[in-house]
């Protein structure tokens, strides 16, 4: 199988990590020796709910006996994708209130700026340096890193950036942006959260110039720092919130969501202003309406804040420089990404799951699913800081 894995499955980096997987269930992945490893990174925060919730295979199953794919996306009416849909209305503001469905993140990224620019009439796109949204063209465009966009320029042209926490940037936001997109947690640059009132700040300038504020919640979303949604911590309701990962529950899915009066105007000059062929897949939209409802009606979100503590309490050591995040979305910084490749790498083989994040050397990733016990968290930063203790021993750091 790891021959084939190499030969036939084209890879995303010259090391993956390779595990070769029999099954998995709640907070475990289990390799074909059913060796089981505690999952701290829940598919790079994608598995909500663990790995394969009853609630959601249910959903999933009940769907499959009635119908899968049967017209490409807006035409038919099908009741998972309306459930979901209405009931991301529900706990969301007046605002947002009407969501399309895409098949990933980054094509609801795609989605949302082409809003803006219909919405505005304008063409300039402002992001954030260090921005991760996605490896799709417009994505690319406004990943605010360049070693990993350079090799496949020209990029889609009028993307200016900003630096997240920056209130002098906010300046540059004037009437010629149409939208300005942000992660309202920057993920791959170490989960920084903004300061400072530093959305609201942005939130306002882009209301002062007439354009629109694009929110990427498709890491920080759907519960993960404690709020259904990250920006409800600081106070500032995007025109445009874009989600996906934890959304899904372990299936493929992403989503923008905008007001009724934006979203129509894909409707028309031009027809067809964005479509998708499998976007609100009938069984994917019913495991997402079951991840949803589980997080909205459950006390998982609460019991998140908690378990932040908990992770913090546990993961002191000399070695582990500050534990950023909220919530379940915590990166461990180490003085040096040496020391965090050591961790993450060793601690696969101790049975734990963890990894890195794209643009900060020195995190490691802690998302576990919001289902994770605080049995399994004091488990696995125990395994944590036993590494810890030896690379410390044992290389003088």
């Amino acid at each position: 199988m790891k021959t084939d894995f190499y030969k036939y499955q084209a890879q995303t980096s010259p090391h993956p990590l390779a595990m070769e997987i029999s099954h998995a269930e709640g907070s475990y992945i289990y390799n074909t020796d059913n060796k089981a490893y505690l999952d701290f990174v829940a598919g790079v925060s994608a598995c909500t709910l663990g790995h394969r919730h009853p609630k959601v295979v249910d959903a999933m199953k009940a769907q499959l006996d009635k119908y899968l794919h049967v017209m490409v996306y807006g035409e038919y009416i099908q009741e998972s994708a309306v459930a979901l849909t209405k009931l991301l209305a529900t706990h969301l503001p007046e605002s947002l209130q009407t969501t399309y469905l895409t098949n990933s993140g980054t094509e609801a990224v795609e989605g949302a700026l082409k809003l803006a620019k219909r919405a505005t009439g304008r063409s300039e796109i402002i992001s954030a340096h260090q921005a991760y949204h996605g490896n799709t063209m417009g994505s690319l465009s406004i990943m605010g890193f360049e070693e990993r966009k350079k090799a496949f320029r020209p990029l889609v042209p009028d993307v200016r950036f900003i630096t997240f926490n920056n209130e002098a940037d906010i300046e540059n936001i004037t009437t010629k942006t149409a939208g300005v997109i942000l992660e309202t947690i920057q993920g791959g640059a170490g989960f920084i959260q903004p300061k400072n009132g530093y959305l609201e700040k942005v939130k306002k300038r882009c209301q002062d110039v007439g354009c629109l504020l694009i929110l990427d919640e498709i890491q920080p979303g759907i519960g993960r720092t404690g709020k259904l949604f990250a920006f409800e911590h600081y106070n500032c309701v995007p025109d445009i919130l874009v989600t996906g990962k934890g959304l899904g529950g372990g299936m493929p899915i992403g989503a923008f969501t905008a007001s009724h009066e934006f979203m129509t105007l894909l409707q028309d000059n031009p027809k067809l202003g964005h479509i998708t062929t499998f976007g609100g897949h009938p069984v994917i939209a019913a495991a997402a309406h079951a991840t949803l409802l589980e997080v909205v009606s459950s006390e998982l979100m609460t019991q998140t804040l908690e378990k932040e503590i908990l992770f913090k309490k546990h993961l002191k050591h000399p070695l582990i420089t500050d534990v950023r995040g909220k919530g379940l979305m915590l990166a461990a910084m180490t003085p040096s990404s040496e020391i965090t490749n050591q961790v993450i790498l060793r601690a696969q083989d101790a049975g734990l799951i963890l990894f890195w994040l794209l643009f900060e050397g020195k995190a490691i990733r802690i998302t576990p699913p919001l289902t994770i016990s605080n049995e399994e968290i004091i488990k696995g930063c125990q395994i944590i800081t036993s590494i810890l203790d030896d690379i410390q021993a044992n290389q003088g750091v």
